[in-house]
């Protein structure tokens, strides 16, 4: 079964959290009919996302046989044959489109768009610059829209500004990583909008996403309506956790040259994921109890 985990990438399955932003900033983390609905909108993603890693490793089959970690991919490295990824593929979208016809209407429109243009990127966008880093962030945002819509809730503009910020920093600093792995080991990809890259230019692109998303997040706990809506204007305190992950997050792709694979990032760096943790932690509690 290993070849298969591993061509499923569950790691991956912690960026589908995103969904659980609308349950949790609507005070209604709690309430089990809300907490079910939430927890079938991240598996219908788990499994959309794991199809599209199918799809997009038989595409980039060649490729990866050039590379010293993707070489290891089981279609790459022929553990399991490209019909066999297709099957699994299309299985996992038909239970992806019954699970969303459990939902709502808006849930099975966005997860079909983010299916949409997931294959999309695989085949094409990928290739463009810029219009490459801003489809993964579209995947992002589409995650945070349906997570509202699969409970009926809606969310503030400010956290689809911040998660759109957010989105392309985890982006840009994804094709740092992969630019400076080719660079340094001068590999030859078919993937040639790493060409069109520089590391000044992608530089330039995490500063200023890096400074979107803490001032969107900021302006979000100040807000109006975020007041109005906790009765508190004490969730300002939790921006310090995030101008802590965004500065170690800039620590650990610029001085440690990481950022490649962010989901690993989060989880093989204790100091990320305390202080997400504690983000979380805090937010709940001054949500929910304060």
């Amino acid at each position: 079964m290993k070849p298969y985990i591993q061509l499923l990438r569950p790691l991956q399955w912690i960026k589908n959290t995103f969904v659980f932003f609308p349950l949790i900033f609507s005070q209604h983390l709690f309430e089990p009919n809300y907490f079910f609905k939430s927890v079938l909108a991240f598996i219908a993603f788990c499994l959309a996302s794991s199809s599209i890693y199918c799809i997009n490793d038989i595409v980039d089959k060649e490729s990866d046989k050039q590379h010293p970690e993707k070489k290891k991919r089981p279609i790459a490295s022929g553990e399991i044959s490209v019909s066999s990824a297709v099957s699994i593929a299309m299985v996992f979208i038909v239970i992806v489109l019954i699970i969303a016809l459990q939902l709502t209407n808006e849930f099975l429109i966005a997860i079909f768009l983010y299916i949409a243009f997931q294959f999309a990127y695989s085949f094409k966008f990928k290739h463009i610059v810029i219009v490459d880093i801003f489809i993964i962030a579209l995947g992002f945002m589409l995650r945070v829209f349906s997570g509202a819509f699969a409970i009926h809730v809606q969310i503030s503009h400010w956290i689809i500004i911040t998660t759109l910020f957010l989105s392309l920093f985890l982006a840009a600093s994804k094709r740092r990583g992969e630019f400076l792995l080719m660079k340094k080991l001068r590999i030859e990809t078919k993937r040639k909008v790493l060409e069109d890259y520089s590391i000044g230019f992608l530089d330039m692109i995490l500063m200023i996403t890096a400074t979107g998303t803490a001032i969107s997040y900021a302006l979000y706990t100040m807000a109006d309506r975020t007041i109005k809506i906790f009765g508190s204007d004490n969730l300002i305190f939790t921006s310090v956790f995030v101008l802590f992950g965004i500065f170690r997050y800039l620590f650990l792709v610029l001085s440690k040259e990481e950022g490649e694979n962010p989901a690993l990032v989060l989880f093989h760096d204790k100091a990320m994921s305390i202080n997400l943790l504690l983000w979380l932690f805090t937010c709940i509690a001054i949500i929910y109890y304060f």
